[in-house]
């Protein structure tokens, strides 16, 4: 059966000219929160699995008492706060920004880091975050763990780094007091200490200069394609990047799988890498034919097979993760998955009227592995550094490449 990730459902929904109304009263706000209360548990395939029904109303009850002192951004923020107690990484919460800060972050280990920002201000690049407008980083972790899931480190990660650049999801939670400008706190790699005030954007004209790492670390390179592979000759590896649960149209997956299997035959590698790390989903379909092929190849014993996961690998890419963890001799290396091994999905979804978020919610409950909880862990966890990232280097891959 073909699973679909909630990205192709949303995406469709949110290519559309609709941002945020200005200046919505009270009353239409709290006619979204009610719509929101009504409409959500008789669409979700199971929304009471983690919250009784009395302390989702309780909680709704709570947002209507002080809708008078809300406006559209401390409203968003309010529902991501009610979504948090749903527990359901698909159920989510997708205003359409018209706005973006020029910068975009990534954690490592060792804290948060620019990897992408407006060219005009491209001597940022790989600096630490330390604060914004002047809120310290860990009052700021702070204020995001309430309103995004943090039992799941990864979950928490990926989705923090995509709203810091946000300044209508800063100005809602209180750590910007406008959204047309925000002034960070940097650390440079000398250490030195710098502000820096960058001005919101339309989010069609986002351009940003990005860190020459993402060039020349291998996962990076062929960043637009949806599946690749190369042979390192030297190490006698193949490395097979999987990005998107897609289905290319100037590629198809059968006749790349073919090309893949037919090379190995020629080249007799010694093992074969498969990174999910980037996949965050689409059609779990799409990769049955490398999951046969696999099953069936010298390649599929301890040592020879390894299979990447991390943050980024969710819905239908997890799936395909769990599949080689239970059917074939399959190594994973890297980070928990961002989404559980269980989980409702199937994601379809409705815009509130007034303010139009889009409420995203699970159609269906997937159970790939029977008794299992929480996050797929890796059989070997990896630790990413700024540092490594810096000198071009993978710590998974190396970890392999040792092997």
């Amino acid at each position: 059966m073909k699973r679909y990730s909630s990205l192709l459902f949303l995406l469709a929904i949110l290519i559309s000219n609709h941002c945020f109304s200005q200046h919505l009263s009270g009353k239409a706000l709290l006619a979204d929160l009610m719509y929101y209360r009504d409409t959500l548990p008789v669409k979700h395939k199971n929304l009471f699995n983690k919250i009784s029904k009395a302390d989702f109303e309780n909680k709704v009850a709570l947002v209507a008492s002080k809708i008078d002192s809300l406006n559209e951004e401390t409203f968003m923020v309010e529902l991501f706060r009610l979504n948090v107690s749903i527990g359901d990484e698909h159920t989510r919460i997708e205003p359409v920004f018209r706005l973006v800060l020029p910068i975009k972050f990534e954690r490592f280990e060792d804290g948060i880091f620019v990897t992408g920002i407006d060219p005009g201000s491209s001597t940022a690049l790989l600096s630490q975050l330390i604060a914004i407008n002047g809120h310290p980083i860990d009052e700021i972790n702070r204020k995001f763990k309430e309103v995004i899931k943090s039992d799941n480190r990864s979950y928490f990660d990926i989705y923090q780094q995509q709203f810091l650049n946000n300044p209508s999801f800063l100005k809602g939670l209180g750590i910007l007091e406008t959204d047309k400008y925000a002034v960070f706190t940097l650390q440079d790699p000398l250490h030195k200490t710098y502000q820096l005030t960058l001005n919101a954007i339309n989010k069609d004209s986002l351009k940003l200069a990005t860190a020459s790492q993402y060039n020349n670390i291998l996962p990076y390179r062929h960043s637009d394609k949806d599946y690749w592979y190369t042979y390192d000759e030297a190490r006698k590896i193949i490395y097979f990047n999987f990005v998107h649960c897609a289905e290319d149209e100037n590629n198809p997956f059968p006749q790349f799988n073919t090309e893949l299997f037919s090379t190995i035959e020629k080249l007799h590698p010694n093992k074969i890498i498969l990174d999910l790390r980037f996949n965050s989903g689409g059609n779990s379909g799409v990769l049955s034919p490398f999951i046969d092929s696999i099953k069936h190849s010298y390649l599929n014993k301890k040592g020879h097979f390894y299979v990447l996961i991390g943050k980024q690998t969710f819905s239908s890419a997890l799936m395909n993760a769990v599949e080689f963890k239970r059917h074939t001799n399959a190594i994973l290396v890297g980070q928990m998955t961002s989404g559980n091994i269980n989980h409702y999905g199937e994601v379809r979804g409705f815009r509130l009227p007034n303010t139009k978020i889009v409420i995203g919610y699970s159609t269906m409950y997937w159970e790939n592995w029977k008794g299992k909880k929480g996050a797929l862990m890796p059989d070997k966890e990896i630790t990413y550094s700024a540092a490594s990232f810096v000198n071009y280097k993978d710590e998974a891959l190396e970890y392999i490449y040792r092997r």
